[in-house]
């Protein structure tokens, strides 16, 4: 329930007003700040692909590793991660979580082993998909009801901005691109948001306590592992939707920069600023679109325009000579769709109080996906002897990622079907303009 919605019948919560639209924005924007820096980590390696074979050695299949430990200890840990949320809160959860992340770039940059850098990297993932899940639960319960599409896609907006930063860094941190391991150092830099971010929500949460009435913001219940079994239809065709869109797009970058530069013989900067472009729209994006979503509805609709907007940018990139700001402005468009819709979805789809399990059980399989599909393309990489000198050895990689767009369509068209019919949680219908109406307003 969203705090604007609660009757509360206490005596002591009647007196205390709900809180006023300007301070649910200021803690969406403080506890974006931790994602903010999460994603600026997890990035860092894409730019340094180069340099880090060429300095240190690492073959397609290490560096595709840096990416994909980030995702193994999450096959069991964000799920356990999500349920810790739903005990003991989004406040101590999201501080937690956003230290391991500090401690993982501080490990990761410490040395030239690639078996403490990917020490480092595994510890960096323990918290990190764990710290989205806490942050997403937050919004998910300060604006379920209200402007939560809007509200998801400012959080990606300013979550993303790590992202893009990261993958600019060549550009606006070109001196740093002289070693591997300055540029690793600015990622502990901007990790401290994963710390800085939780404490300032820690003292906002602890003030809207005080002064307002939270309506079930705060509440935590205990979750039962029985609980996985009983979301439902529509929340699985989403989680199936998650794992194949995301690995069609994260994987990819991991080697995007690389990629161009072999394939279409551009320099590090322009691959890079190729590579943003993604993030870009994203950032530009996502909160239209959420705004968009959040007056008409059709969001399974939107989810299958959004999949199937990947399955030709991957062959276009491979077999053609178009332009490449064109394939990745599609997928930056299709980017900013799919989860501008998606994540916010959940919440209507499952209770508010067992959220916490539900994206983390989402984000689980999410990250059974990119472990594998790291490993896959780095693995395709070295088969197919994908380089410079071969630049046809990228197209098995372009293929696959091509197919797990289409995929997603179908995922995403099956989630229609459900909600379409009478087991409907909604989500084709539910706007902020009926919420509205049907609480009289």
């Amino acid at each position: 329930m969203n705090a604007d919605q609660n009757p509360s019948a206490g005596t002591g919560a009647a007196l205390k007003p709900p809180p006023p639209a300007l301070f649910r924005w200021v803690v969406l924007v403080v506890i974006s700040l931790a994602m903010f820096g999460n994603y600026y980590v997890y990035d860092a390696i894409s730019p340094l692909a180069d340099l880090l074979r060429d300095q240190l050695g690492l073959s397609d299949s290490r560096i595709g590793m840096l990416n994909a430990i980030y995702s193994f200890p999450n096959i069991i840990m964000v799920l356990v991660g999500g349920i810790i949320i739903d005990r003991i809160g989004v406040k101590k959860g999201t501080l937690l979580f956003g230290a391991l992340c500090f401690i993982g770039a501080v490990v990761t940059a410490a040395t030239d082993r690639f078996v403490v850098m990917a020490a480092g990297r595994l510890i960096f993932g323990i918290g990190a998909e764990s710290l989205i899940v806490s942050v997403t639960v937050g919004i998910a319960r300060w604006f379920k009801g209200r402007e939560l599409s809007f509200a998801f896609g400012v959080n990606l907006t300013i979550a993303r901005l790590g992202t893009y930063l990261a993958l600019r860094s060549p550009t606006w941190a070109r001196g740093a691109y002289e070693n591997w391991q300055w540029p690793l150092l600015i990622t502990v830099a901007f990790a401290t948001f994963c710390v800085v971010g939780p404490l300032i929500y820690w003292v906002l949460e602890n003030r809207a306590e005080r002064c307002y009435d939270l309506g079930e913001t705060g509440e935590t219940e205990k979750v039962e592992w029985s609980d996985l079994f009983s979301f439902g239809r529509s929340y699985i065709w989403v989680v199936l939707l998650c794992v194949t869109f995301y690995s069609a797009i994260f994987p990819f970058q991991t080697f995007a920069i690389k990629f161009f530069q072999d394939t279409h013989g551009v320099s590090r900067e322009t691959a890079g600023a190729l590579s943003g472009m993604i993030t870009l729209f994203s950032m530009i994006c996502t909160p239209l679109f959420g705004l968009w979503v959040d007056r008409v509805g059709r969001r399974s609709l939107f989810m299958m325009i959004g999949s199937l907007m990947l399955v030709p940018v991957y062959l276009m990139m491979a077999y053609t000579s178009v332009d490449l700001k064109i394939p990745m402005a599609i997928m930056g468009i299709a980017f900013s769709l799919v989860p501008a819709v998606m994540w916010p979805s959940v919440a209507y789809l499952v209770q508010e109080a067992k959220l916490g399990t539900a994206y983390g059980l989402m984000t689980m399989i999410q990250n059974i996906g990119l472990f594998g599909f790291n490993l896959m393309i780095g693995r395709a990489n070295d088969l197919s002897a994908a380089s410079a000198t071969n630049p046809g050895g990228y197209a098995l990689g372009m293929w696959i990622f091509s197919i797990l767009g289409l995929l997603g369509f179908f995922f995403a068209f099956m989630l229609r079907r459900e909600e379409m019919g009478p087991h409907s949680h909604g989500l084709e219908t539910i706007t902020v303009k009926s919420t509205r109406e049907a609480e009289g307003h």
